[in-house]
């Protein structure tokens, strides 16, 4: 019978790769067209890859854990008899997929799962790539502005690594020897003397780490952490909890957190930037798109509220439930962890009380919020219980100053202790 290979389709958003993360199938079964028959990984998403024929699988290309280029073939099909033979040979990827289950964006980040940053831009363009790399690796080598093409790979098959970008960047600098030799991770050596367990690292996971340790090597990042009287805050969520309920919402403290957020960000703009070290230049966003950390079993990733400031204290409540169902179910769409501006982590949600968070590239700042704790305060001459949360500010030294982000803590503090400055905002 004829055979037909099953090949990588172009997924879109400039992703010129992606690594293979979970059969769907296995040699022998039979698949119908249109059948998803394997999970490809990108930096921006999972997909599930359809077969465009009917047919029996008859072998696998790569297996889990390659990276494999856009066109390269995955599997070879034998076309059955009612398969349709002048079906194309690349079929169009399926909505995002649940994430694979043993791995985990942004993006995104993030913290973070760098799912959630932007449009992926590759340098240099796909048309003149001559080397394998990844996408994390080749943004890399575009915001270090360094030649992927004239780099020589150590990974496999020759691929271009993100630590073969950072032995390339640090070659470039007049600094001692030892630096100028590049930093290569030493290997794990066992001790010897308990149960091991080695698992690939792949999937969202590795995209996780690759895209943290690259927002750490780009960003400079500096932590401002304090405290706050959130009484009142307390007071006013249990007073709306009651007709939330009534309309089936799930009101928590983080879409108060976020009109303050942004009421704060109004004053200092600086928050909500990007820097384009491409151009040398500094963007200012006039929108609010605010992301949030979300905990799933698979790992951490960045849902975004789109035009947060458009939207009230209860439309937000119910959006954050929505993305979050769909951020532990792994079906979040590509959409859903695009375009933030801000990002906030609430690690108090699992009893966190500080924390110095990684600043979701290319955003410029994080703010952490954590546990709320009972404490006493002097009111007059007596001592009465008050609610305290401690709140953190993570910013890029590159474009905000200690004292900037000081005054902003500040400026963020007063309107969560004064939640009644929250409605005068919002007028």
């Amino acid at each position: 019978m004829a055979t037909k290979d099953i090949v990588l389709p172009d997924i879109g958003e400039g992703v010129t790769e992606g690594e293979v993360v979970k059969w769907l199938v296995k040699p022998g079964d039979m698949v119908k067209e249109d059948q998803p028959v394997v999970e490809i990984m990108t930096d921006k998403a999972t997909v599930e890859v359809p077969s465009p024929f009917t047919g029996s699988v008859k072998e696998f290309r790569c297996k889990e854990g390659d990276i494999v280029p856009i066109g390269k073939p995955l599997m070879v099909i034998e076309l059955g008899s009612d398969s349709k033979t002048a079906a194309p040979l690349t079929a169009a990827p399926r909505a995002p997929a649940p994430a694979p289950s043993p791995t985990q964006v942004m993006v995104a980040p993030n913290i973070m799962a760098a799912a959630s940053s932007g449009g992926l831009e590759v340098y240099p363009p796909v048309a003149e790539s001559s080397v394998l790399a990844t996408p994390a690796t080749r943004r890399l080598a575009r915001e270090m502005k360094i030649d992927v093409n004239k780099l020589t790979g150590t990974g496999n098959g020759g691929r271009v690594t993100r630590e073969d970008v950072l032995k390339s960047l640090n070659a470039t600098f007049s600094a001692p020897a030892a630096v100028s030799k590049g930093i290569t991770a030493p290997a794990y050596v066992t001790s010897g003397k308990g149960a091991e367990e080695r698992v690939p690292f792949r999937g969202i996971r590795r995209k996780i780490a690759e895209s943290l340790q690259m927002a750490k090597h780009i960003i400079p990042h500096f932590t401002l952490m304090d405290e706050a009287n959130v009484t009142q805050l307390v007071e006013m969520r249990t007073q709306l909890k009651p007709l939330a309920d009534k309309q089936g919402i799930k009101i928590t403290y983080l879409p108060f957190v976020i009109k303050a957020l942004i009421a704060t960000i109004r004053e200092y703009p600086m928050f909500s930037a990007s820097i384009d070290d491409q151009s040398s230049e500094i963007v200012y966003k006039k929108y609010f798109n605010i992301g949030f950390a979300a905990d799933t079993p698979n790992g951490l990733l960045v849902p975004v509220i789109k035009d947060a400031d458009k939207k009230t204290i209860y439309q937000i409540s119910r959006e954050i439930v929505e993305l979050a169902t769909k951020a532990r179910d792994g079906k979040l769409a590509l959409e859903d962890m695009r375009g933030a501006t801000i990002t906030i982590t609430n690690i108090g949600s699992v009893g966190g009380t500080y924390a110095t968070p990684i600043i979701n590239h290319p955003e410029v700042a994080i703010l952490g919020m954590y546990k709320i704790t009972d404490k006493p305060v002097i009111i007059g001459s007596d001592w009465h219980p008050a609610k305290f949360m401690n709140f953190t500010i993570t910013a890029d030294h590159r474009l905000i100053d200690g004292a900037v982000a000081a005054n902003f803590l500040k400026a963020f503090l007063n309107r969560i202790e004064n939640p009644s400055l929250l409605m005068l905002d919002m007028m």
